[in-house]
């Protein structure tokens, strides 16, 4: 048999093409996003609802709005500006040191995680499949793979039927996961990346940055005018 997944979707790179692998080596069985009181909330949940839809896979939101009330972080405080990067800054360690700190929520994907772990383990749900990178893990270290064999030793005593997390593409930088995609037969029409929450993508956030920098190396520019 194989095991049922739930994804932790926020409607950006790394979770949609987490969930398009998991589409491949699982049953699927929800899509979660999370709203923890942050900016871009409405966009990623409009993009979660309609990547779900096309996987045809059932949607839940999970209110966590208290966290946005922990710290004053650019993610979710309107008076925190959000940092403003160049491409040629995400490859400056000071810089984006300093964006990872501005838009550091506390023990984020820590809460996250267990949170989804609770929900998993009392719908059977074997595997808790996230976005994570290497590219990202540089400044943020709850995205690395050692992350995940902590989080997954924890679980181990937190959760009876053993929920594990899975994150295909830790070892991938986002160049990779974009090609990995397109190649493995997905797409990007539901994509939503920005830490804004405007109408469109606003093309300076680091997020941003990240995403038309892996969209350019991996040829796949007719994307971007969708986006920017």
């Amino acid at each position: 048999m194989r095991p049922s997944a739930l994804v932790l979707l926020s409607g950006g790179l790394d979770s949609l093409a987490s969930l398009h692998w998991a589409s491949q080596n699982a049953d699927l069985a929800l899509g979660l996003t999370i709203n923890y009181g942050h900016k871009a909330f409405a966009k990623e949940c409009e993009a979660a609802q309609n990547i779900c839809k096309k996987y045809d896979i059932s949607h839940q939101v999970m209110d966590l709005t208290w966290l946005g009330g922990f710290g004053h972080n650019a993610l979710v405080d309107p008076k925190v500006l959000l940092p403003k990067l160049h491409r040629a800054d995400l490859d400056d360690e000071k810089l984006v040191q300093e964006s990872a700190q501005i838009v550091w929520v506390p023990n984020r994907n820590g809460l996250f995680i267990n949170a989804a772990a609770s929900l998993a383990e009392n719908e059977m749900i074997s595997w808790i499949v996230m976005g994570f990178n290497k590219e990202e893990a540089k400044t943020f270290p709850d995205n690395s793979s050692g992350f995940v064999d902590a989080v997954n030793k924890s679980l181990s005593f937190s959760t009876q039927k053993k929920v594990s997390v899975v994150a295909p593409h830790v070892e991938k930088n986002k160049k990779e996961i974009v090609s990995w995609l397109l190649k493995a037969g997905g797409d990007l029409t539901h994509l939503w990346s920005c830490y804004e929450g405007s109408k469109k993508m606003c093309g300076e956030c680091e997020s941003c940055q990240r995403l038309m920098r892996a969209l350019d190396e991996a040829g796949a520019h007719e994307w971007k005018s969708q986006f920017f």
